[in-house]
């Protein structure tokens, strides 16, 4: 087995697969790529048995066979190389001898036969959405989803397919986001949670990339394939929380003000919050909006006063800051929108511009109890 491939053009495809290998990996054989030469085109394929991910390579070669490499290995080697053609031949003593302009490297191999074999999905439905358009659904809610290993369906997103257009959610019960396309729609209705580790991939390679991506899926898995690349990934198991039940209908109370403003604002009083709580103080009455935050512990306090466009009663609630600078630097307007209704229940944050024809986000954040 030998073939010939540009250094450059191989580690950048490498790098991209070594993003779904994990560091400790219980089966020692998932340290390794897999390698899957057929004349011209070499599949490398990278999985930690929850994702699979693999793409094609063009190579020169006439040669067929399938090897495993130490990933760690390669790709510190593939990174000091400057663009120049490798050559990879497999010698009869178990090793790989690499040939490059100035030098020979050996590395040991494993048999291809040993990597485990990506799941073949079942009688999948199937999507067709554009690179970019998941790239930015992803990047608008991932950050929402929680941590909670005993609430696994929260830690994912939730996706939902239905011929009026496509969905994305994802909370942690203190924050939630979601984000909706009206311009990209499913043949039939379908619903999954997708993982962060392969959503987190995907985000990565697909921004700025206008090709379509083909999303087929069933009761356990989704497969995503776009270019020369595929991915599969178990989904997560359960069922999702009724997120419609925790937004708030009325919202008599409208605060519009710009973006940046209010962020840089938030994120400066915040600094002077509660290191525990991060807990800052919104008053908000006329035409004028006081955010506040105190550290009793410390004797630390800051407060600011911003002009802004209010309709509603004179009202104050507490929002743990750090949830709202997220949320703010999420999105892309220049004016947003807050809504609320009483200090204890949640206020709902939405752009009031930048946004496609047929994309819609509305983020919704949990009050704090405000000790007056």
């Amino acid at each position: 087995m030998k073939f010939i491939v540009s250094s450059t053009y191989l580690l950048k495809q490498l790098q991209v697969l070594g993003g779904v290998i994990n560091n400790s990996n219980t089966l020692p054989i998932l340290d390794n790529f897999l390698f899957e030469l057929n004349d011209s085109k070499l599949t490398v394929s990278a999985s930690d048995l929850e994702t699979t991910m693999s793409s094609i390579i063009d190579v020169e070669s006439t040669s067929v066979g399938s090897i495993a490499l130490p990933a760690r290995l390669l790709l510190d080697t593939l990174k000091t190389f400057p663009e120049q053609p490798l050559t990879f031949v497999v010698e009869d003593n178990n090793t790989v001898e690499i040939s490059s302009n100035h030098g020979k490297y050996a590395l040991a191999y494993v048999d291809g036969n040993e990597f485990p074999k990506a799941v073949a999905l079942e009688d999948p439905s199937t999507t067709m959405v554009m690179g970019d358009i998941l790239a930015t659904a992803i990047s608008k809610t991932i950050f929402a989803a929680g941590n909670d290993d005993l609430r696994p369906v929260m830690s994912g997103v939730f996706f939902q397919f239905s011929t009026e257009g496509l969905t994305f959610v994802a909370t942690d019960a203190h924050k939630l986001v979601k984000y909706t396309r009206e311009d990209v729609t499913a043949n039939q209705v379908a619903e999954f949670i997708m993982p962060k580790k392969p959503l987190n991939l995907l985000k990565g390679i697909l921004a700025g990339n206008d090709d379509a991506v083909t999303i087929e899926y069933n009761d356990s898995n989704a497969k995503f394939t776009f270019e020369n690349s595929v991915l599969v990934c178990r989904l997560i198991d359960g069922k999702y929380p009724n997120y419609e039940a925790v937004i708030p209908k009325e919202n008599p109370n409208k605060l519009t003000i710009d973006r940046n403003q209010f962020l840089n604002s938030v994120k400066r009083v915040s600094i002077f919050s509660n290191k525990t709580t991060h807990q800052i103080r919104l008053k908000i009455a006329g035409a004028e909006l006081n955010i506040s935050a105190e550290d009793i512990d410390y004797s630390n306090k800051a407060e600011e006063r911003l002009t802004c466009d209010y309709q509603g009663d004179d009202m104050q609630i507490g929002f743990n800051s750090r949830f709202l600078t997220e949320m703010l630097n999420n999105l892309g307007a220049s004016e947003v929108q807050l809504e609320m209704s009483l200090p204890n229940r949640a206020g709902i944050l939405t752009p009031i511009d930048g946004l496609d024809e047929g994309e819609r986000v509305t983020m919704l954040v949990m009050p704090v109890m405000l000790n007056n």
